[in-house]
């Protein structure tokens, strides 16, 4: 199959036309795109384009979208019997890396082939902080373990195009959806080690540590405030009653469960209305979500309250302590079935 090699560019240095230059020298055909980087580099783009193809933005728009100009125009100019591979404009990519994983690519067509780093004491301490965080939070979303889950080094058949354009997300974020989509569409994701490579501690890079890392984690973010939210009022809910309950005389093993209960459904009620129209902003019909989500609450609230109760009752837990206990527990299994069952999106044809 033909080799196309995609590279976004934003701001790169002379390592991007050594890149091309060891690229055409393995027959790759190449593609680069010009991410608004301005007229201080114009030079080297003027340069690159007197060997390869080059498109270009006016203005920045992110590497996600450079990616998708890119794939846009392969779609429509170069044929079907393809694999194409993403590559950093910055040189970390082995042209020898880019090639083993075309061939993995090409060996299982319809796959994600991800070239995976390693992560030793020579790679800068941000790379591998980022790439460690972003991995746990990757698994425990998915369930999936996926060890370089930053890497912009990846192939894929030209029959995965349309699937990978109608990804969401324009910056960072997009490769990080690309995984999350790919395995709720249940593609393979193969990873193949690759040798890694830094220059001067990493300092080309683009990546803005707090700015970008907000947008790959955004949802997830919104879905801790939004929890956090939904907390603040049960948990004073269940304070006030506990103690108005308890000053009326009425025993802990009746008060605590009926004023979580209380407390709960308030919360319940707060919490599926942010989360529907603020963090996954869900446009399926209210009551079909909303059984679901109420669903969800009544399974949770069962489970809180037997939790509750059990570290309250019979293990002498402070009921306080108690309460933050039981909460932090089921916070990660009520993310999981918002995200993937209730407020799922629908997927990318």
């Amino acid at each position: 199959m033909k080799k196309i090699a995609l590279i976004p560019a934003y701001e790169p240095e002379e390592t991007l036309i050594t890149l091309i230059d060891n690229l055409k020298v393995e027959n790759f055909q190449i593609l680069v795109v010009d991410d608004g980087s301005g007229a201080k580099y114009a030079p080297i783009f003027a340069r690159a384009s007197q060997i390869v193809t080059v498109l270009t933005h006016e203005v920045n728009m992110g590497k996600g979208k450079a990616i998708k100009t890119g794939l846009t125009y392969i779609q429509k100019n170069f044929d079907s019997d393809s694999v194409v591979v993403t590559l950093d404009a910055d040189g970390q990519h082995k042209v020898s890396d880019a090639q083993k994983i075309c061939v993995e690519a090409e060996k299982f067509p319809g796959s994600l082939i991800l070239g995976s780093r390693t992560f030793g004491d020579k790679v800068p301490l941000r790379s591998r902080m980022g790439n460690g965080i972003t991995r746990f939070v990757y698994r425990i979303i998915t369930g999936i373990a996926v060890h370089d889950t930053q890497t912009g080094l990846r192939a894929f058949t030209f029959d995965m195009i349309p699937f990978m354009l109608g990804i969401e997300g324009d910056r960072y974020e997009y490769e990080m959806n690309v995984l999350l989509v790919s395995t709720r569409k249940k593609i393979s994701i193969k990873e193949i080690d690759i040798e890694t490579l830094y220059f001067d501690n990493n300092q080309g890079s683009h990546f803005s540590t707090i700015r970008d890392s907000f947008r790959v984690y955004k949802n997830i973010l919104k879905f801790a405030a939004s929890s956090i939210t939904g907390f603040i009022i049960d948990y004073m809910m269940y304070s006030i009653l506990v103690l108005v309950t308890g000053a009326f005389g009425m025993s802990i093993a009746l008060s605590v469960p009926l004023s979580n209960v209380i407390a709960r459904i308030t919360s319940s009620s707060v919490n599926f209305t942010i989360n529907k129209k603020l963090v996954f902003k869900n446009q399926d019909s209210t009551l079909k979500t909303g059984i679901q989500y109420f669903a969800l609450a009544l399974c949770i609230l069962i489970g809180n309250t037997f939790l509750l109760s059990y570290l309250v009752e019979k293990l002498g837990v402070n009921k306080y302590a108690g309460k933050l206990v039981t909460e932090l527990t089921f916070f990660t299994f009520s993310w999981l079935i918002q995200k993937f069952v209730i407020f799922r999106k629908k997927d990318v044809q």
